[in-house]
């Protein structure tokens, strides 16, 4: 049986979530909810054939349904009480925004881990588009300092984004430290009015002794294909090595029909979120497997 999910959230974010689950033989789409009626979102939210609610989290709560996953795809800033109102019910509520407190999967890094958690993080789309080449880099050697410049068009960056500016910073700065080990990192986030709209970009750069550019380059590119299993937009278009200065920049470009090409920054965090959520998903079908299988041992 697929997993049954909820969506609070009716952005481009929740919408593609929700065509994604729809794909996925492993879920079920049981009801995206808006906070208010009548919204553009919800409306397209209909129209893929999906359960609509308005309300929150109050209409969620007040569905009469039960739900093995929720997605959060509001803002940092509701995030808490949602957790505060969910945690009780025994549905794993994975969070895609920038909010503190969850436990942070990255799929390439630790993904396998997040079916043994019931409140998974998701840390931010320029978090999981750097650290998986981070964690590699820092799994070869030891960074002394890692900056981190997240570049997104103005287009692509939606309300709840710019209400949580400052969370993205703290919560990203905070994921890349506890992946790589770092003594220092810097994160900063850079929204770009440019027409037209630029890819969404990661420039990262990591002093690291005894760093070399062969090695470095072959350690970058195989984190970057594990990426592309999943978010086949995900490019390395640079690489350099200067003494201890290691320098990355990485592209994504999205290949979902409903988003435009320069929305990788929603494409990576939506392409994690779903991975999290059929983790839970296979480790429900290896329990329900076990019995039957000790049944033929006998």
């Amino acid at each position: 049986m697929p997993l049954r999910t909820a969506i609070l959230g009716t952005g481009l974010l929740g919408l593609d979530l929700a065509e994604r689950i729809q794909n996925s033989p492993h879920l079920q789409c049981g009801l995206i909810v808006s906070r208010t009626p009548h919204s553009r979102g919800l409306e397209q939210a209909a129209d893929l054939g999906c359960p609509t609610a308005a309300g929150g989290v109050d209409a969620l709560l007040n569905s009469g349904q039960t739900f093995d996953i929720v997605f959060d795809a509001t803002n940092a800033l509701a995030h808490s009480e949602h957790w505060a109102r969910l945690a009780d019910t025994g549905t794993t509520l994975i969070d895609l925004t920038p909010a503190r407190g969850s436990t942070l999967i990255v799929p390439t890094v630790n993904g396998k881990q997040a079916a043994n958690h019931q409140h998974i993080g998701l840390i931010s789309c320029g978090g999981q588009a750097s650290i998986p080449v981070l964690h590699a880099l820092a799994s070869r050697y030891r960074p002394e300092y890692v900056e981190m410049v997240t570049t997104a068009a103005s287009v692509s960056v939606g309300r709840a984004t710019r209400l949580n500016l400052d969370e993205f910073v703290d919560t990203t700065q905070a994921a890349i430290r506890h992946f790589t080990q770092a003594e220092t990192v810097k994160a900063m986030v850079n929204i770009s009015a440019a027409a037209p709209p630029p890819a969404f970009r990661i420039a990262i750069m990591m002093i690291a002794a005894e760093a070399e550019q062969q090695q470095v380059s072959a350690v970058v590119e195989a984190a970057a294909e594990a990426v592309r299993a999943s978010v086949p937009g995900y490019r390395v278009t640079a690489c350099t090595v200067t003494g201890e200065v290691v320098r990355v920049i990485v592209e994504v470009a999205t290949t979902r029909n409903r988003m435009p090409v320069h929305a990788g920054n929603l494409e990576v965090i939506s392409a994690a979120a779903i991975y999290a959520a059929e983790q839970h998903a296979a480790a429900r079908m290896l329990a329900v497997q076990a019995p039957s299988v000790k049944e033929l041992v006998r």
